[in-house]
């Protein structure tokens, strides 16, 4: 039997202003079913300072919807048992014996199988993420509401067609404390930054919306100057009303990084995460190391050991030291995306991809900062030769199911005679992840990191995770529009 005791301290969790605990794991020791219960407390801390303070704001238009913060201190065992796993959350350190004693009762009421979990070393370790300007947490509350006044003023002040505008602002900082039976004791933190602004426009019956994200794990300041992208989030929807919608049709489209960046997390990095192929005998089929999906120049990493990201860190919540791993070398599938248990399920190696949004929650499989590797095509030449095609940036909006995707450009322009032309709106872009990633004619030389991400998974949603990569030309794209006559 495998007792893992985690206890996870969210650290201060600062604000979170809207406008508009990590885990105590310990996991059972490789590939081996084992018989004697192993527990180990992990430390807690109870100074308020030192927990998981959160402030909440939300503006919409010129009304404070939200406006809170509050400070929570909580762990988590889990435990393993014959491959069953049991699980407790809690928030006082004083019941941390009874929340062993239920996650091993749980695990052995429903272990059966044998336990396969990939080894790892124990390690002692503290890592602290350190910001490189102003710590959020050293700015008053009124500052940051400030902050999100003028931001809605931006959105208001751009037209009077604006009719509706939302601002949210959120800093978190955490500190997770880990410890396993194993052995592994460590603690990190970090400070996480994310500020939001809507703003949409109507023109009788025509309505558009424009959205801007910006994250950061670096400092204040990233969130301080950002007039110009908020103007132009409103300035796009305005823009937007007067625009003809693009024709519906199957074409050859060039998107930009933001978008290449979404379209590698969505439509092919949720495929890549191995509980989704171990719990699904069809996908792991599909996914089979060695197959084809792209051309020879397509390369795509996701990895936490990557710095400065918002899905960066140096161990995941079993303890796992951060990783990059590669998923698609040269078109063909070399790897996937693994916690101890899907590794060792699989015969695999963990790859530190084991993640949860807080001690409420289990850790599972979870992507942390996942990109496509720049190509070798100038940008002006992706759109070479294309007689009729969209150019389409940034998103809006979009949705997934297995590996169907549907995806809502943030702008977009016709391609006529291998140039950019008019603008267009109401761009969709819909298609099968597989067959899109094989249609891919040519990768850009341009990168760029995005960092709005906040994914969501089993129940957990928001975590912050990285997105990057290269402009791109994929033929036979779904574009969604006004139907031609």
């Amino acid at each position: 039997m495998q007792t893992l005791v985690t206890s996870y301290t969210p650290s201060i969790a600062s604000s979170k202003l809207s406008s508009s605990c990590a885990n105590a794991g310990k996991y059972s020791r490789s590939n081996h079913q084992f018989n004697q219960s192993l527990s180990i407390t992990g430390r807690f801390s109870r100074d308020p300072a030192r927990g998981s303070r959160r402030n909440r704001y939300l503006l919409r238009a010129d009304k404070i919807e939200t406006l809170s913060e509050g400070i929570s201190v909580g762990g988590q065992v889990r435990a393993c048992y014959r491959g069953g796993w049991g699980f407790a959350s809690f928030n006082q350190v004083s019941a941390l014996e009874e929340q062993v004693a239920a996650a091993i009762a749980a695990a052995r009421w429903v272990g059966e199988e044998e336990t396969l979990l990939a080894p790892v070393d124990p390690v002692q370790d503290r890592q602290v993420l350190r910001l490189s300007g102003t710590d959020p947490r050293q700015v008053p509350l009124a500052e940051k509401k400030d902050l999100c006044d003028r931001y809605a003023e931006i959105l208001r002040a751009t037209s009077d067609q604006i009719t509706t505008t939302s601002v949210r602002y959120s800093d978190h900082t955490q500190r997770v404390l880990l410890a396993t039976s194993e052995g592994t004791l460590l603690e990190q933190s970090w400070v996480d930054l994310e500020m939001r602004f809507a703003a949409t426009a109507r023109n009788g019956d025509t309505v558009q919306t424009g959205r801007e994200t910006v994250g950061s794990r670096q400092a204040y300041e990233d969130l301080t100057r950002l007039d110009e992208k908020v103007r132009s989030a409103a300035q796009r929807a305005v823009h937007s009303l007067t625009l003809p919608p693009v024709p519906g049709n199957t074409c050859t489209v060039v998107i930009d990084p933001i978008l290449t960046g979404l379209f590698v997390h969505e439509a092919f990095g949720h495929l890549s995460e191995a509980d989704m192929a171990y719990e699904n005998p069809d996908l792991l089929e599909v996914m089979s190391l060695g197959r084809r999906f792209g051309p020879p120049e397509l390369q795509i990493f996701d990895g936490a050991a990557v710095a400065g990201h918002r899905g960066s860190y140096a161990y995941d919540d079993e303890g796992t030291p951060a990783t990059v791993t590669q998923i698609i070398q040269d078109g063909r599938l070399v790897g996937r995306l693994h916690s101890r248990e899907t590794a060792g399920k699989l015969g695999e190696t963990p790859t530190g991809n084991a993640r949860c949004l807080s001690y409420h929650y289990s850790p599972i499989v979870r992507m942390t900062n996942t990109w496509i590797e720049r190509g070798t095509t100038p940008v002006a030449d992706l759109f070479a030769d294309i007689e009729q095609g969209v150019y389409a940036r940034n998103w809006i909006g979009g949705m997934t199911n297995g590996e169907m995707f549907t995806f809502t450009a943030g702008e977009a322009w016709m391609i006529r005679h291998g140039k950019i032309a008019e603008p267009v709106r109401d761009v969709t872009l819909s298609g099968n992840a597989f067959k899109t990633l094989v249609d891919i004619e040519a990768i850009g030389d341009d990168f760029l990191w995005d960092e709005s991400g906040g994914c969501g998974k089993g129940g957990q949603s928001g975590l912050p995770v990285g997105c990057g990569g290269p402009s791109l030309r994929i033929r036979n794209v779904v574009v969604g529009g006004k139907a031609e006559t």
